[in-house]
């Protein structure tokens, strides 16, 4: 279960992919279905990487934004779902990657090795993404959430202690992203806004009331997107707000 382990770190931490080749071996005397057990754990824990990333990188913050910018455009299916998701996901991985690295340092590399256990793995592996995470919360969403499991423990285990903080961590973390994520894309959805207006009024003066403005603007907030460099001062802005 060790190098099983180890394969599953490789899923969690994309930049040992080309730091270090981890093999899953089940042992000369395993059975067929010690080696399956092993195959179903490797699986659940490969289904979990996804929610993992969302959970503690910046994805939902970047395909948040990104959807909300579709939106503001006023295109429904372009781009596509899955090229708005590769793009966050790429973004996410720029701007995550130096946490990966250090993660990886910290708990992978020793535990390929054999100096330390799974458990401790996972606990070193965990702390460049708590820092990262402190470093991005609300404290007033965070201290809210902290009462809230404060109380509830007390009230339903009498004590708190032994309560997990990536229980309130994560979550605030969550709530934090997606609130700024909503402030960026009511600045991004503005000027469009606008646009719409401004279509709106001519037609309206024209006497075209039948015609709907949301078709007319469309080529204009293309045009004023395409002109104004809009996907790179976007994608450059929010990697910037992770970076500075």
């Amino acid at each position: 279960m060790g190098r099983l382990g180890g394969a599953a770190l490789a899923v969690v931490f994309p930049s040992i992919l080309w730091a270090q080749t981890v093999t899953v071996s089940v042992g000369e005397g395993a059975s067929v279905a010690e080696y399956a057990i092993q195959l179903l754990v490797l699986v659940t824990l490969l289904s979990l990487v996804p929610g993992l990333a969302m959970m503690i990188t910046c994805f939902p913050f970047m395909v948040t934004v990104l959807a909300i910018l579709r939106q503001g455009i006023g295109l429904q299916q372009s781009p596509p779902n899955m090229l708005i998701v590769s793009l966050a996901l790429f973004l996410t991985f720029f701007v995550m990657e130096p946490v990966f690295r250090e993660a990886w340092t910290a708990a992978g590399q020793p535990f390929s090795n054999g100096e330390i256990d799974a458990g401790r793995a996972v606990e070193l592996g965990l702390g460049p993404f708590k820092a990262f995470m402190l470093g991005r919360v609300d404290g007033d969403t965070l201290a809210g959430l902290q009462a809230l499991r404060d109380d509830n423990a007390a009230g339903a285990f009498g004590s708190t202690q032994g309560v997990s903080d990536l229980s309130v961590l994560i979550p605030a973390f969550l709530l934090s992203e997606i609130e700024r994520a909503f402030q960026i894309g009511f600045l991004i959805f503005l000027p469009f806004l606008i646009i719409d207006l401004v279509v709106a009024a001519v037609l309206m003066s024209m006497g075209m009331m039948m015609v709907p403005p949301a078709i007319v603007s469309l080529p204009f907030k293309l045009a004023f997107f395409v002109v104004a460099d809009g996907w790179s001062l976007i994608t450059g802005a929010l990697v910037r707000g992770y970076l500075n």
